[in-house]
C-alpha cells in the first residue's frame, strides 16, 4: 500500500485505510509519516474532548453516553481508548472496544483502542497522531480516554481542547482531591454514579477546592452530577462541553492552545529525531562501550560523559 492510496483512501473516508495508517502509527513506520506530512493541512477541525480520572469512574461509559448523545445532534464522533499494556508481552486487553459496542453499526463513530506499550503519562505516544489522522478523515467531535493511573494523566491536556476530569463518591475525600494534581486540568468536573450515596458530598468536596483555588479563572469548572448506566446528566454535560467550546474560541484560547500545543509537540519530534540520530551514531562505537565501562566503574560521571558524547558525535556535525 503506497503513501498516496493510504492518504487518499482517509480523505475519502475509507475506514480501512484510515485504520490500516493507525496500524503504521503505532509501529513507527516510516510509511505512517510520509502520509501524516501529506494529511497535515486537513488536520485542525474537530473539536478534541479528553476523558481521564481513576480507575473505576465510569470513563468508558460516559464517553459511551456521550457519543449517543451527539449523534442525536447530528455529529460524528472519533474515540481513541487508551489501555495500560502488559510490561511483559506488550499486549493490551483493549477492553473499551469492547464496552463500546453499541455504536459498532454506526458508520459516523469510529472507535479505535491502543495500548501505551510502556509510555507513562495515561497516552500512548502515539495518541497524538492517531487523533490527527481521525481528525483529517472528518470526525466532528474526537474523544480521548486515558487508562487512568493517576496524576500522570495530565498529559492529556496536550492534546485535548477540552479536559473531563471524573470522579465517584465515596472515592476519597476533599483532602485527597485537593492532592490530586489531576484536579488542576479540568475544564469540566463530573461526579459519574450519581445514584451512590455521597455523590452530593462529592460535588461539594470539588466545589470546595475550586473556592480554594488562589487563581482568578475566567472559566470556572462546573461540577456535574451524571450517570452513564441511565444516563442522567448525559444531556447536560454535552451542553457544558459546546459551552467550553465557544468559551475558548470567544476569548481566543483556542488559538493559543494551538500554538502552545504546536511548540510542545515541535520540541517533542526534535528530542525524538535527536534522539534516534545520537543513537545510531553511538551505536557500535567504541568510544560509546568504553564510556558506559568508565562509568559503570565510577570513573567518570553519566552526566559529563553525556556532554562529551552529544557535543562530539552530534553537535560536531549540527556546526
Amino acid at each position: 500500500m503506497s503513501v498516496t492510496e493510504l492518504v487518499d483512501g482517509v480523505l475519502s473516508g475509507n475506514r480501512r485505510y484510515l485504520a490500516r495508517l493507525i496500524s503504521l502509527i503505532e509501529n513507527e513506520d516510516r510509511l505512517a509519516q510520509d502520509a501524516l506530512i501529506q494529511l497535515y493541512k486537513h488536520t485542525g477541525k474537530a473539536y478534541v474532548i479528553g476523558v481521564t480520572g481513576p480507575p473505576g469512574s465510569g470513563k468508558s461509559s460516559l464517553v459511551t453516553k456521550l457519543t449517543a448523545e451527539f449523534r442525536k445532534r447530528s455529529k460524528t464522533i472519533g474515540v481513541v481508548c487508551v489501555d495500560p499494556s502488559s510490561p511483559f508481552t506488550g499486549g493490551a486487553l483493549l477492553g473499551d472496544r469492547i464496552r463500546m459496542q453499541e455504536h459498532s453499526l454506526d458508520d459516523e463513530v469510529f472507535v479505535r483502542s491502543m495500548g501505551t506499550r510502556g509510555h507513562l503519562g495515561g497516552l500512548s505516544r502515539a495518541a497524538s497522531d492517531t487523533v490527527r489522522v481521525i481528525d483529517a478523515f472528518g470526525k466532528d467531535i474526537i474523544f480521548v480516554e486515558t487508562v487512568g493511573t493517576g496524576q500522570s494523566e495530565v498529559e492529556v491536556i496536550e492534546i485535548a481542547h477540552t479536559v473531563i476530569v471524573t470522579d465517584v463518591p465515596g472515592s476519597g475525600d476533599d483532602i485527597q482531591a485537593i492532592k490530586a494534581g489531576i484536579m488542576e486540568i479540568a475544564a469540566i468536573f463530573v461526579v459519574n454514579k450519581s445514584d451512590y450515596p455521597g455523590a452530593d458530598k462529592k460535588v461539594a468536596e470539588i466545589n470546595t477546592m475550586l473556592d480554594l483555588d488562589p487563581r482568578e479563572r475566567a472559566w470556572r469548572p462546573p461540577v456535574l452530577l451524571t450517570n452513564s448506566r441511565t444516563g442522567d446528566g448525559i444531556a447536560e454535560l454535552a451542553d457544558k462541553l459546546q459551552e467550553h467550546l465557544k468559551y475558548l474560541k470567544d476569548s481566543g484560547m483556542l488559538e493559543q492552545k494551538g500554538l502552545q500545543r504546536s511548540r510542545e509537540e515541535l520540541q517533542s519530534i526534535m528530542k525524538y529525531k535527536l534522539t534516534q540520530e545520537l543513537s545510531q551514531k553511538l551505536q557500535g562505537k567504541p568510544e560509546y562501550e568504553k564510556a558506559i565501562r568508565m562509568i559503570a566503574a565510577r570513573k567518570k560521571d553519566p552526566y559529563t560523559v553525556a556532554e562529551q558524547l552529544i557535543a562530539e558525535f552530534l553537535f560536531s556535525e549540527i556546526r
